[in-house]
């Protein structure tokens, strides 16, 4: 197998206010909802660095096609973590969120290895991770 990642879908409860938190709310570029004509098939992706996209699907919808049930999220199953170039961008990004609707649960603070983080949960209890580490900068 190739190691790479080229999209993580999110099951959400409702797409049209998942879409609104994340395009307008983080401004993540998107085309919006596509495949509304298909049962089951409407998604949204937003284009995201490196070629990653983050796709948002219903959740039941998801459990459909993959015969699987529907449960709860839970937040700490794993954490999607964005990674800034500056230790002021982490304050700026969770404010953003904050304003978007998400639930700030920990405020950015200093780390143990020297970085400083934040986390937020998405309408649908995503965790996200907003993170600036001194030893693992992103690439522009």
């Amino acid at each position: 197998m190739n190691p790479r990642i080229s999209v993580l879908t999110l099951g959400v409860a409702d797409l049209d206010r998942s879409l609104a938190f994340y395009r307008s709310g983080l401004g993540l570029p998107t085309e919006g909802i596509v495949g509304r004509e298909f049962a089951h098939g409407a998604v949204a992706f937003f284009e995201l660095s490196g070629g990653l996209r983050l796709g948002i699907w219903a959740q039941d919808d998801i459990a459909h096609d993959t015969g699987l049930p529907s449960t709860g999220v839970s937040p700490t199953s794993f954490t999607i973590g964005h990674n800034v170039s500056r230790r002021e961008d982490v304050d700026e990004v969770i404010e953003q969120a904050r304003r978007a609707g998400a639930d700030i649960t920990k405020a950015p603070e200093e780390t143990f290895y020297g970085g400083y983080a934040g986390y937020f949960l998405d309408p649908d209890g995503h965790l996200w991770e907003v993170v600036w580490n001194p030893a693992s900068l992103p690439t522009e």
